[in-house]
C-alpha cells in the first residue's frame, strides 16, 4: 500500500511538472501537423539554427537576441516570394521593434540590390550564396518561413500564405505576446 501511495505521489508530481512546463507552450499557436513544410527538417518546437549569412544587403546585422525573429528564405525570381513581400512589409510595420524580419536569398548581392531598388522592403535582407543555412534547415521550396520566439525556439514553419496554416497577424501577434510573457516570467524569477 505504501508503495502504491509513493507511486501515485510521484505520478502526481511528474504530471504536475509536465503540465506546468508545457503550459507556457500552450500560449503559442498549436502546430498544424498535416501540412507540407517545404523543408526536410521539421524545426517546430526545436532550437532554431544559428543565423548564417555572407553579407547584409540593406544595412547591418539586426539584433535578434531576446526578440521574435521571422526568417524567410526567398529569391528575386520567385512569384510566391513576390506575394509574400507585402505581407512581410505589413508585419514589419504592425509589429515594429517586437519583430525582426530577415529575408535570406542565395543570390548575389548585385542581383538582390537590383531587385530591391524596384521592390522596397521594410526589413533586413541578407545574401547567403553558400546556402549553408538552407542546408541546415533543409529548404526544399521557397518562400519558406521560420518564426523563432525570443528563447530561440521555432514556433511556426512553412509557407506564409499556406492554405493549411496561414501565418496571420493574429498568429504572429500570439507568438510575440507569448514570447514576451515567457521572457518576463523568466526575468522575474
Amino acid at each position: 500500500m505504501k508503495t502504491l501511495f509513493v507511486l501515485l505521489a510521484l505520478l502526481y508530481i511528474f504530471n504536475g511538472c509536465s503540465v506546468f512546463a508545457s503550459s507556457a507552450d500552450t500560449a503559442y499557436p498549436p502546430y498544424i501537423t498535416d501540412k507540407k513544410l517545404h523543408a526536410t527538417n521539421d524545426l517546430r518546437g526545436k532550437k532554431a539554427p544559428e543565423l548564417q549569412v555572407a553579407e547584409w544587403v540593406n544595412g547591418h546585422a539586426p539584433k535578434t537576441k531576446g526578440k521574435v525573429t521571422l526568417l524567410e528564405f526567398w529569391a528575386t525570381w520567385c512569384p510566391d516570394c513576390h506575394r509574400a513581400r507585402p505581407i512581410l512589409n505589413k508585419f514589419a510595420e504592425k509589429f515594429g521593434d517586437d519583430l525582426v524580419i530577415i529575408g535570406i536569398s542565395d543570390e548575389s548581392v548585385p542581383v538582390i540590390t537590383k531587385f530591391l531598388d524596384k521592390n522596397p522592403v521594410q526589413y533586413h535582407i541578407a545574401s547567403a550564396p553558400d546556402r549553408a543555412m538552407y542546408k541546415t534547415v533543409g529548404v526544399t521550396g521557397i518562400p519558406l518561413v521560420l518564426v523563432v520566439s525570443a528563447d530561440g525556439i521555432v514556433r511556426w514553419e512553412g509557407y506564409i500564405d499556406s492554405k493549411e496554416d496561414l501565418l496571420t497577424e493574429e498568429k504572429l501577434g500570439m507568438i510575440i505576446k507569448a514570447s514576451k510573457e515567457a521572457k518576463s516570467a523568466h526575468t522575474n524569477r
